[in-house]
């Protein structure tokens, strides 16, 4: 059984020093513009390289992280990045965004690909979209249990990455749009805010009477003292979150996580006070998902942390000998020659000109006691064959010494070279330039049938309603209603899901809504279109969805106007419509924690809820199908311009309303007519960070 990789988190060179002399087996890091973390201090191409022969040289992989969306402006930025890691040798990258993953496709195809956590794989069927994609390593979501853990792994068919410590968004795999809606600061895009570390509140308040709690705020997951089952179910990669955090955590948690793969014991009082809030939850992966998992962080955790830091510092002060090499020595009358052996097949020599002296006992375990001798250095020796021509024959200490030193710096060198993956040339195609479609059409997504207004269907290209509903729906209407996939399948629902789409094939339905890319696997061969759930941003990412047959695509409301007017996908020559939301309160989070149960639980809830911001803001709170929905307490309405963004349909998303609200904004937006009530642009005119 192969032993279990910790994965450490690197946002500044302290960081990588710290993460690979306490031990890790490899480091994930930022690349400057294009990864989750854009306040981390990131690497660009040359400190990239420097960072990959510093770890290479001690055995450590690097994956560099390029996992946010990215706009149609970026694209040829990206490419440079994708060249960039290419060029330093890196052992894989991290992404979401399936732009990065085309780009090196195209650019350097033997470039491993990892699945980042914010694709939101969180089942079988994503898992092995992924493989078939070419990906080899898919990061899980961080709420799965294990037994769905497990599941996975076994049947992928790739490696699979779980996070084992550190924070935790209470967004499902951290595809969150608060921060962005709130503050124009994209979780997506490495800007999170991290609104939901603030006062939100669960509880029933008085009117105008803000909230005090922190019912959105989640204790840090850690679920250390479980790496030995997750290293026998087959997890390849056992990962640390933690890139804006400091030195110390990341060597308290790899050193932790090196006991836990071991099933030793640890000081979970040392890794509680290098960082917690309040305490750790393992609510997830324990499949004990409640009101327990929350907390936030107090000064007094933040006064153990500081008392705590001169012990931490001591966990990664000292080089660590870990490259197991091969020695042989060779003497003779004339002199000495020292070859140094990795595993790797990197073989370096050193000479002596010490004439050896004719001994009068067998100097061979002095010999390899002297060259055993390794600390301060990466290396430690396995094995030391010494050969003695015509001996036994003194050496001097000090030659033998030198010796060692010569040949381990000779191999040093040799293990800093870089080995850039090769590169094709590409060019990228110029960005196309839309213009306003002669006719935009509509559709209205609902929540349930009920919500549907009687004459719903005049002047609608399409219903949009979750597959969940589709019984409801009478057959005269069933031609143009499209059938949302959940955005989230935890558990059974992946089955359950799949017995639908197979349920309704024949039923006449004019295709389906996908919003995870376990969609198009099990959708395949049907008729697609894509929701906002899959986070397309740019032309080439659409194009992408085109070319897997996807009849629609809807853009991501955090994209700005001009970045929209450049997404035009085709299939076989022929435009793939696009469009936007031009109504609805913003589904801000989904996800499986509940905020409600902070208050009480789950047999004395009617599944809805409200929680209160600082501000007081209230944000409606809805359950179903295993997991809770978070929506803007203020909906977008473009419906009064209809010519301000570049696409072929809008998309009337309704959730919390009435079917008599329904109908009258629909009846707002067929006729142009401005919002009553206090609305949003959302992020089309404004965009985000």
């Amino acid at each position: 059984m192969s032993k279990i990789e910790i994965l450490a988190p690197v946002g500044s060179e302290e960081m990588l020093h710290a993460a690979v002399f306490s031990g890790a087996d490899a480091v994930y890091l930022g690349f400057s513009g294009f990864n989750a973390r854009t306040s981390a201090g990131n690497f660009d191409a040359d400190s990239l390289k420097e960072a990959v022969r510093f770890c290479h040289v001690r055995g450590v992989k690097v994956h560099v992280a390029l996992n946010t969306t990215v706009y149609g402006t970026e694209l040829a930025q990206l490419a440079d990045a994708v060249r960039a890691v290419a060029a330093s040798g890196a052992d894989a990258v991290i992404c979401q965004d399936l732009a990065v993953a085309k780009l090196i496709g195209e650019i350097a195809p033997e470039l491993p690909r990892h699945g980042s956590t914010q694709m939101s794989v969180h089942t079988l069927q994503g898992a092995l979209e992924l493989k078939d994609l070419g990906f080899t390593r898919v990061v899980l979501a961080r709420e799965l249990s294990l037994p769905e853990v497990e599941a996975i792994t076994r049947n992928c068919g790739i490696e699979t990455e779980c996070f084992v410590h550190g924070a935790l968004c209470m967004c499902v795999s951290g595809q969150c749009y608060m921060s962005a809606f709130l503050g124009g600061r994209s979780g997506n895009r490495g800007s999170c805010a991290g609104p939901c570390r603030l006062s939100f509140e669960a509880n029933p308040l008085p009117e105008g009477r803000p909230g005090r709690l922190h019912h959105l705020s989640l204790k840090d997951n850690s679920v250390i003292d479980k790496l030995d089952r997750l290293q026998a179910i087959g997890v390849a990669s056992a990962k640390i979150e933690g890139r804006l955090r400091t030195p110390e955590y990341v060597a308290a948690a790899v050193n932790a996580c090196l006991a836990g793969r071991e099933g030793r014991a640890y000081d979970r009082d040392l890794l509680k006070n290098a960082f917690s809030r309040s305490g750790f939850t393992s609510g997830y992966l324990d499949g004990k998902i409640d009101g327990t998992m929350f907390g936030v962080r107090s000064e007094a955790d933040a006064e153990l942390t500081r008392k705590t830091l001169p012990a931490l510092r001591e966990l990664y002060r000292r080089e660590r000998s870990r490259v197991p090499v091969k020695m042989k020595l060779e003497i003779e009358e004339g002199g000495e020659k020292l070859t140094v052996t990795d595993a790797d097949g990197n073989r370096a020599f050193a000479y002596g000109d010490a004439e050896p002296q004719p001994a009068r006992t067998d100097p061979t375990e002095s010999l390899q006691r002297s060259l055993s001798k390794t600390g301060g250095t990466p290396f430690a020796v396995e094995k030391i064959d010494v050969e003695m021509d015509g001996g036994p024959w003194f050496v001097p200490g000090s030659a033998v010494n030198e010796l060692r030193r010569t040949a381990l710096e000779g191999l040093q060198q040799k293990r800093e070279t870089l080995r850039p993956w090769p590169m094709h040339e590409v060019e990228l195609a110029p960005l196309p330039q839309r213009t306003l479609p002669p006719h935009r059409t509509l559709r209205a997504r609902f929540e349930s049938w009920d919500q549907v207004p009687e004459q719903a269907l005049s002047g609608l290209e399409a219903l949009i309603l979750p597959i969940a509903q589709a019984d409801r729906v009478p057959r005269a209407w069933r031609s143009k209603t499209i059938l949302e996939l959940p955005r989230v399948m935890f558990g059974a629902l992946e089955a359950d899901t799949a017995r639908r789409i197979a349920a309704t094939q024949e039923a006449g339905f004019a295709g389906y809504e996908a919003g995870n890319i376990a969609h198009l696997r099990m959708c395949r061969g049907l008729p697609l279109s894509g929701g906002f759930g899959l986070n397309v941003t740019n032309q080439l990412s659409a194009q992408f969805y085109a070319d897997h047959g996807l009849n629609a695509i809807l853009i991501l409301p955090e994209v700005k106007d001009s970045d929209i007017a450049s997404i035009a996908p085709a299939q076989n020559g022929q435009p793939v419509p696009t469009g936007v939301i031009v109504y609805g309160h913003m589904p801000l989070m989904v996800t499986r924690a509940c905020p409600l149960q902070n208050i009480h639980d789950c047999a004395h809830c009617d599944k809805t809820g409200l929680l209160t911001d600082r501000k007081a803001k209230k944000f409606p709170v809805r359950c179903g199908m295993g997991v809770r929905t978070i929506y803007n307490p203020v909906p977008i309405y473009m419906g009064d311009k209809p010519g301000a963004l570049t696409v072929d349909y809008g998309v009337a998303y309704f959730t919390l309303e009435t079917r008599e609200e329904a109908a009258a904004i629909l009846d707002s937006i067929r006729q142009h007519a401005p919002f009553e009530g206090e609305f949003t642009r959302g992020l089309y005119f404004k965009g985000t960070n």
